[in-house]
């Protein structure tokens, strides 16, 4: 058992996740006993349970910014997840409580203020999400990826962490990334990541250009749960994935250029990675435009080539890949000159200082 206790909390996607895991082995090394505390049907269990660190399950509604019938039940969710998050947190006990934001953060981060249990909370965009908005004033510190984001915390509270990178993204191998996917020609890679629900455009736009660029490139497709194209299952030159774990390392080891949504988890990746990459950041209409603005940031420091969802076409995306590739040598450079190790240090440091004695 470890000396102190962290639970954490997040869900919702893929990227209210991953930051948890990437603190994981830190936390590890400091003797911590790790728990989570995630919704019963979210891709937080399967990814956390993947992890064997043991999972409290609650009820939580979603938060939504536009009129729902729903809006009008998952009140009631969020109250039932409240107490069930107080009981769990008044049973183990932890030192401190690290939350990555979504929905089921909120009933978490409320039921660790009423036991008085100190919470540090990660917001990864330059605009808080909904979730981090209401559960900032119960939190005993917010980490945030972007400086403008402090515009958005209560004076004091906020601190500049950056975003916390996995370790084993950069143990990656190429040779074995060619052997998962079967490719038998020698060509630049390029891969598409689409987020863990997928994008529905991005996927349609790649597939009715696929045959002029596998002439090209061999294609690493991240697709989204439930987006397979069995039509494509064997084809020389693409691989399809809905979601990946264990294989990404070595995919991302593998590519040459990547085009991507511009969610600040994956984009910060990638500039830890050096690599070169096109966003293709959520529409407003779909959003509530941190993607725009987090794209924005990256192509102002040079790291990144942006095309807006409403400009996506066959003709305009291979366009832009072809320029990406010429001009990849200068984004490396940029990216190079980026500090992005920190994060995971600095945020350990405030999750040391501010746990319980």
């Amino acid at each position: 058992m470890g000396k102190h206790k962290i639970i954490m909390t997040g869900g919702g996607s893929a990227g209210h996740v991953t930051p948890n895991l990437a603190l994981v082995p830190k936390l590890k090394m400091l003797n911590y006993e790790i728990e989570y505390i995630g919704t019963k049907e979210g891709i937080e269990r399967k990814i956390i349970e993947g992890e064997n660190i043991k999972y409290f399950p609650i009820s939580s509604g979603k938060l939504r910014r536009y009129f729902d019938v729903k809006n009008f039940t998952d009140p009631l969710k969020v109250i039932k997840g409240i107490f069930e998050a107080k009981k769990i947190i008044k049973n183990e006990k932890p030192d401190i409580v690290f939350s990555k934001g979504g929905f089921v953060s909120v009933p978490v981060v409320l039921a660790a203020f009423f036991n008085r249990v100190p919470v540090i909370a990660h917001e990864c965009d330059i605009t808080p999400g909904l979730a981090n908005k209401l559960v900032a004033p119960y939190c005993t510190k917010v980490c945030v990826t972007f400086p403008e984001a402090l515009k958005g915390i209560k004076k004091g509270k906020g601190v500049v962490t950056g975003n916390p990178i996995r370790r084993e993204l950069f143990e990656g191998n190429k040779k074995k990334a060619y052997e998962i996917c079967g490719f038998k020609n020698i060509k630049p890679v390029l891969m598409i990541i689409g987020g863990s629900l997928g994008s529905k455009l991005i996927n349609e736009v790649i597939r009715k250009d696929l045959e002029k660029l596998i002439v090209n490139y061999n294609i690493i497709h991240i697709c989204g749960s439930g987006n397979i194209e069995k039509s494509l299952q064997n084809k020389d030159g693409y691989k399809q994935f809905e979601y990946t774990k264990d294989e990404l390392p070595h995919l991302l080891a593998s590519a040459d250029i990547v085009i991507s949504r511009a969610g600040a988890n994956v984009i910060f990746e990638l500039l830890a990675l050096k690599k070169p990459n096109l966003l293709i950041p959520l529409s407003a209409k779909a959003s509530r435009g941190d993607q725009i603005l987090n794209a924005k940031s990256f192509e102002k420091s040079g790291y990144s080539m942006v095309l807006q969802d409403e400009d996506l076409t066959p003709e305009t995306l291979g366009k832009k890949i072809k320029e990406l590739y010429n001009d990849r040598a200068k984004y490396i450079e940029n990216m190079n000159a980026s500090n992005t190790e920190k994060s995971i240090d600095l945020i350990v440091d405030l999750i040391e200082k501010y746990r319980k004695r």
